[in-house]
């Protein structure tokens, strides 16, 4: 006879709320395993076949509580009298985080947030285990999300502007607020809007669509068609911000004519693909290419330009995803895996547009990645330099004199940007710089500004990841 408890089922003890144990189990990969959110996630949801309300419900139980675990941390040190936080075993870890989410976060009934948890805990761990969890809570729920706010200020000693309130109260690694805010400096801007962009990375980000082998209208009335709604992109006029739905359903999307791609690598690929050069314009190389977006939107404009694109990756199964997102412009699109860092010998003086979106430590993109944050160290850009100034220097190697080279990053970081650029400007006399922020300003619905004729973007003021970008022209 089959066994139709449910998985979460214990003799003797209530069933687990269904969508909690989804997040519970997510968030464990996630933290045990190195998964990815937004590909472990849905595969629970259908495993457990929760119903939409509840898969929304998981959602955002989900990446909220990944987004702002940092807090949820340091409220929970305050409430597990002398044990520290690192002797606590996974699974309870996780289960207080979603637990103060619940009741700070989403304001959720402290009766109800604190029972749903425990009954988890004790379905999946033990007795021993739920009776830590319901006392960690209970003191959690002794104070207002504002009043533990206050708590960790005092903690730093009053500091409002101090790193410690801002990575915790923020929930980002020290080192990232330290590099945003020496990026900002960089950029023109000061130590107050600190707290805009560290509030943007916490506000989950919208997904937008680029339109490729077809107009806007259409693909608005494609998503239409499929009863969902959308409103026009804020950076560049090639978006569509979907407001609710499943892209997958959309038919241009299926198809590839469109794709999801956030405005600000938008801007990337089209600021690209219209940098000023000297004399031809028929060979493009994207060196980095996968997974494909940057190259689709490319292809896009080289297609009505007459121009073929080369997309070289490294990794095979993430040129299998260039080739996916490029299959509507099969006929002008060149596939090759290699290591972009031999190009520069290989084909020395080929190509007339070389873009190095280079491979990053994506800090710029933690709307869209919250578990993002806790997996990388500072020192991760520091040596990803060296691959991208490597990079850099082969792409300058394989174009030709009178043709540009765009170097990008999603990422604001001094050391993987600016850092790099003014490096490869030093070792490459025959290099002029370009003025990025007016090349880019002639592709994006607002005007744009920068520092030293290099280009950031920014979560709060443009509503896009934080993607970086240089051009230069080879005059000799």
């Amino acid at each position: 006879m089959s066994d139709h408890r449910p998985t979460h089922w214990r003799p003797g003890r209530q069933v687990s709320d269904p969508a909690r144990a989804v997040v519970f189990e997510t968030l464990l990969a996630v933290y045990l395993d190195g998964a990815y959110a937004n590909i472990e996630l849905p595969h629970q949801i259908r495993r457990a076949h929760l119903n939409k309300q509840d898969s929304a419900y998981a959602t955002n139980l989900c990446y909220g509580t990944l987004r702002l675990q940092g807090r949820w941390d340091a409220i929970a040190a305050h409430c597990m009298g002398e044990r520290p936080a690192d002797s606590l075993d996974p699974e309870v870890r996780v289960l207080i985080r979603m637990g103060i989410h619940q009741l700070l976060g989403f304001g959720t009934p402290a009766h109800a947030a604190i029972y749903e948890t425990v009954k988890l805990a004790r379905n999946e761990i033990g007795s021993g285990a739920s009776g830590f969890v319901n006392a960690v809570l209970h003191r959690a729920s002794e104070r207002s999300e504002w009043q533990w706010r206050d708590q960790l200020l005092a903690d730093a000693g009053g500091q409002l502007n101090s790193v410690r309130f801002l990575a915790q109260w923020f929930s980002h690694p020290a080192w990232i607020v330290r590099a945003i805010d020496e990026a900002l400096k960089a950029s023109g801007r000061t130590h107050r809007d600190l707290l805009a962009v560290l509030e943007a990375d916490n506000t989950p980000a919208s997904v937008a669509l680029a339109a490729r082998d077809l107009s806007v209208a259409q693909l608005q009335a494609d998503i239409e068609r499929g009863h969902m709604h959308s409103t026009s992109g804020v950076l560049v006029d090639s978006a569509v911000v979907l407001e609710s739905g499943d892209p997958g359903r959309i038919f241009a999307v299926r198809d590839a004519r469109a794709g999801v791609q956030d405005e600000g690598s938008q801007l990337v690929a089209r600021t690209f693909a219209t940098a000023p050069l000297i004399g031809r314009d028929e060979l493009w190389l994207d060196m980095c290419a996968g997974p494909g977006g940057k190259t689709a939107t490319i292809a896009a404009v080289a297609g009505q330009r007459g121009a073929t694109v080369y997309a070289n990756e490294l990794h095979e199964h993430r040129l299998e995803l260039v080739e996916q997102a490029t299959q509507p412009w099969s006929d002008i699109v060149q596939l090759r895996r290699g290591d972009g860092r031999e190009l520069g010998e290989l084909e020395p003086g080929r190509y007339d547009r070389v873009l190095v979106d280079a491979p990053c430590t994506g800090i710029g993109a933690l709307r869209r990645r919250p578990e993002a944050r806790w997996r990388k160290q500072a020192g991760d850009g520091i040596d990803l330099a060296t691959l991208q100034g490597e990079l850099l220097d082969s792409a300058f190697a394989c174009s030709r004199v009178g043709g540009i080279v765009m170097y990008s990053t999603c990422s604001p970081y001094i050391h993987e940007t600016r850092a790099v650029v003014d490096a490869f400007l030093k070792r490459h006399a025959g290099a002029e710089l370009l003025d990025a922020p007016a090349i880019a300003s002639a592709q994006s619905l607002m005007e744009l500004t920068g520092v030293g004729k290099q280009l950031q973007l920014w979560q709060d003021l443009h509503q896009s990841d934080a993607m970086y970008m240089a051009i230069v022209r080879k005059m000799r």
